[in-house]
């Protein structure tokens, strides 16, 4: 989702271990898995009394392992890491344009398709909207109006799928646009 494997990489950091799970088969079976550097696993490799026990109930299911595999061979054949990062910058530049709006605060995000939009009452202090302003119960149905998932308050999060299209981020930046000025209409 950051235009990298993993987002270490942004950073030049190589983690002596790694944890992964649900994206390994994007979420479709149950899967989770501890990465280890070479110096770490060398430290339980090699004598019955160093080893790693690791797995127990649910561990080395066939059926989760084999979805794992296949999804990270579609996401390798299909691109998908350098389209979340192409399409991340895309749609970063994109929400730029939603600083037309008085209550646009901020626009986070360039690193992958890992966004944000930050309302607040007054862009020039910072200052919040207050809790009986209520948010979220005026911009929900706003989103589902607009075919938009997720909940939104004072941060409307975005994470759109690996796969998303140019005309799908600007479809998306779009209907933000339309949430935003009819919700400045109910401020």
């Amino acid at each position: 989702r950051t235009g990298k494997m993993f987002a270490t990489e942004h950073w030049g950091v190589k983690p002596d271990i790694f944890t992964v799970a649900k994206a390994l088969t994007s979420g479709y079976l149950p899967i989770g898995a501890a990465i280890a550097s070479k110096k770490v696993s060398e430290a339980f490799m090699g004598a019955d009394d160093k080893a790693f026990r690791h797995l127990f109930t649910f561990g080395g299911n066939p059926a989760s392992a084999a979805a794992g595999m296949a999804n990270l061979d579609i996401m390798e054949d299909e691109g998908m890491v350098q389209n979340s990062a192409e399409m991340g910058d895309y749609l970063y530049e994109q929400l730029q344009t939603l600083y037309e709006h008085r209550i646009v605060g901020d626009v986070r995000g360039g690193m992958g398709l890992l966004c944000a939009v930050e309302l607040v009452k007054d862009r020039e202090t910072r200052e919040r909207f207050p809790a009986d302003a209520e948010l979220g119960k005026k911009l929900n149905p706003l989103m589902d109006k607009y075919g938009l998932m997720g909940r939104a308050g004072d941060v409307i999060s975005l994470a759109p799928p690996l796969c998303i299209t140019r005309d799908e981020v600007d479809h998306l930046v779009k209907s933000l646009d339309g949430i935003i000025t009819e919700l400045e209409t109910k401020l």
